[in-house]
């Protein structure tokens, strides 16, 4: 599973966050940008270093596409439109939107509604650069808007309504997992064996690198510059949610992100959560949803599902991980 069988979860450490692996210059390219509202990057072998470039390229314009249709701050994307008509009719979907509302309402229903793309009435009240949060009667307000139970969508008809004055949806829960599942299968049809796509804190894995597992650390989430785990992997997804990549504290209280649809509100029990699976809108998703439910739910609920994985940071700093990563290495072959 995840091509982790055959090496161990190290725990500690000070490697630098991110992918850790010399840089061969030869056949190695990579790019950085900043896209979606977070760093993108693309790290592959090409044995032709024109193809290797290409691939990179095309990658950049799916995600450039994708932030297009699925950015809350472009008054022209898809998102957008549906945010500022739908409480007025269905609004027609493309195929893609409609496939992706789709998985989030399967999310929800999975979490118990954990996971929940209409948390947004609330989640645009926080400004966490400018320090700003809602007052308990504007919270209170905004959400009543919240509930997947109100997000009518018809998958025959390919339109989506909402049910309640107030709604908004917002994709950050997942967008960029499937953005990382798209560039993937770019650079598989491009012939590419052995690469890294990481837009924030979810990557996609293809391959080995050549010849030995990519090692992803897992951010101690209180010790900037260290680690609280290391994992080797090859050809998985993984998706990390931390409190510590937009907040900001007050009061001794940590207001961030990740916010839980049935308060409106920043869980305080856990610090982060990794998830791995075999894509990376299934790592996503269900990043937020662990994050939300808390160790001892959120690692239930990633028991019941076939091919998933996760480690647990939780509030005291101490690390939970499934069963899964546990599992003893297979016997070597002679």
């Amino acid at each position: 599973m995840f091509g982790i069988g055959k090496h161990s979860l190290r725990v500690g450490g000070t490697t630098p966050p991110a992918v850790i692996a010399s840089m061969p210059a030869c056949g190695w390219i990579k790019r950085d940008e900043a896209i979606m509202g977070t760093a993108i990057s693309v790290e592959l072998w090409s044995d032709d270093r024109a193809a290797g470039v290409a691939a990179i390229d095309a990658v950049m314009d799916e995600m450039h596409r994708i932030d297009d249709a699925m950015s809350p701050h472009k008054p022209d994307s898809e998102l957008s439109r549906i945010n500022r008509h739908a409480a007025s009719g269905p609004v027609p979907l493309s195929v893609e939107m409609a496939r992706l509302l789709a998985r989030a309402k399967d999310y929800a229903q999975l979490s118990g509604g954990a996971f929940d793309i209409t948390y947004a009435a609330v989640g645009q009240l926080y400004d966490y650069r400018c320090r700003i949060r809602p007052s308990d009667a504007a919270l209170a307000r905004a959400h009543a808007a919240v509930g997947d139970a109100h997000l009518l969508l018809d998958l025959r008809a390919r339109t989506v309504r909402f049910a309640r004055d107030g709604m908004r949806i917002d994709l950050g829960g997942f967008a960029k997992g499937h953005a990382v599942d798209n560039a993937a299968a770019i650079l598989r049809h491009r012939g590419i064996r052995h690469a890294i796509v990481s837009a924030g804190g979810d990557s996609r894995v293809i391959g080995d690198r050549r010849g030995r597992p990519w090692t992803v650390g897992i951010r101690d989430p209180r010790r900037p510059g260290e680690m609280a785990a290391l994992l080797p992997l090859e050809d998985v997804s993984i998706s990390t949610s931390g409190d510590y990549e937009r907040y900001f504290d007050e009061d001794g209280v940590r207001f961030h992100h990740v916010i839980d649809p049935a308060t409106g509100r920043s869980p305080c029990g856990v610090h982060s959560v990794t998830v791995l699976a075999e894509d990376g809108l299934t790592t996503e998703a269900l990043s937020k949803t662990v994050f939300v439910l808390g160790v001892e739910r959120g690692l239930r609920l990633i028991e019941s599902q076939p091919g998933v994985d996760a480690v647990v940071v939780d509030a005291a700093g101490a690390l939970h991980y499934s069963s899964g990563l546990l599992a003893p290495a297979p016997p070597t072959r002679q």
